[in-house]
């Protein structure tokens, strides 16, 4: 159960201390129950959004439940997000764009990439039906089932997040970790499958965008394909 207690410890703001002893490659070997924290923060999610569609009308409803799905994970995936944003789409050297992400510092290209982000995750919650809800629980689980492949990349930095998840994490993850977003996908019918299919293949684009850009992934990478996998499953949910 350590690494059941790292994994929520690190994504999510409950209650989990980290261990003390911590040794490296944790976060690696504690990433098969990445899908499984995303199930509990897509459930805590869904259980605000029902409750605030009872009391709001369905844009506050969508905005009060993103702010708790953001609240539940510390920002922590939205901060990846911005610095990729900054990095990445810079017209500039591997080195100078490693140099942008690392910078705590939130630039032009992040804010507008957060706002974007943000923004179309409000709207496609409060567009959600009582049964199109559910997809709250695929996009949390299937966006952190998705950091797994990741593993397979050569990093882009030798030290940080990223090489302490690669030094610990192994290929069988992804077939275990793959449970939970694959049952979800499959109970919520065709709609399920086409958005885990339309995920998966937003978080393959984004890997090779980052592997074009940097000749590897990060921490701040593992961020952007989770709030990028969330986006597009969302959307799915609700496109016509």
């Amino acid at each position: 159960m350590r690494h059941l207690r790292i994994a929520f410890g690190l994504m999510t703001t409950l209650p989990f201390k980290l261990p003390e002893d911590w040794s490296a490659g944790d976060s690696g070997r504690a990433s098969v129950w990445y899908p499984l924290v995303g199930l509990v923060i897509g459930g805590l999610t869904w259980l605000t959004w029902k409750g605030a569609m009872l009391l709001f009308p369905p844009l506050i409803a969508g905005v009060i439940a993103l702010i708790v799905w953001v609240a539940l994970t510390g920002g922590l995936h939205l901060d990846g997000l911005a610095d990729c944003c900054d990095g990445l789409l810079v017209s500039a050297s591997v080195e100078r764009r490693l140099e942008i992400m690392k910078d705590p510092r939130v630039g032009a290209f992040g804010v507008i990439g957060l706002i974007l982000v943000l923004f179309l995750k409000a709207t496609a919650l409060a567009s959600l039906t009582p049964v199109s809800s559910f997809g709250i629980l695929l996009a949390a689980s299937l966006a952190r089932w998705c950091i797994l492949p990741a593993g397979f990349l050569p990093l882009a930095r030798p030290s940080g997040m990223g090489a302490d998840f690669a030094s610990g994490f192994r290929h069988s993850f992804i077939f275990w970790g793959a449970i939970i977003p694959l049952a979800i996908a499959i109970l919520l019918g065709t709609r399920g499958v086409l958005s885990g299919l339309a995920g998966i293949s937003a978080a393959s684009l984004t890997l090779w965008f980052a592997k074009s850009r940097i000749g590897g992934v990060t921490g701040d990478v593992f961020g952007m394909i989770v709030e990028v996998v969330e986006t597009v499953v969302l959307l799915v949910f609700v496109a016509n």
